[in-house]
């Protein structure tokens, strides 16, 4: 059984790749502690907001996920989760959610 050492050495450029196209989303989130992720809020202009993990289980939370799906699939133009909602509407919603 031999091994193929162009598949090997294909797989390490793939790899490469990737470490080098997600560095810049890493960079950006090295300033979200651990247990929280960023959001970035808003209809033109976009805000960032660090949140919870926990909201994720909250079903108004997912509702907006929802709506971020719809609107936005999986390709999120700011290099994060974008949340196509006002920002006073999201503060809103994640200030009831803290109080849970």
């Amino acid at each position: 059984m031999a091994i193929q050492m162009p598949r090997i050495i294909h797989a390490k450029q793939i790899l490469r790749r990737s470490l080098s196209a997600t560095s810049k989303a890493l960079s950006a989130a090295v300033d979200v502690p651990k247990g929280y992720f960023a959001v970035y809020v808003g209809e033109s202009e976009k805000k960032r907001f660090v949140v919870p993990i926990s909201y994720l289980n909250q079903p108004s939370f997912q509702d907006l996920l929802c709506q971020a799906e719809e609107e936005f699939g999986f390709d999120h133009p700011m290099g994060g989760l974008t949340i196509p909602c006002r920002e006073d509407i999201f503060i809103d919603l994640t200030s009831r959610l803290g109080g849970l």
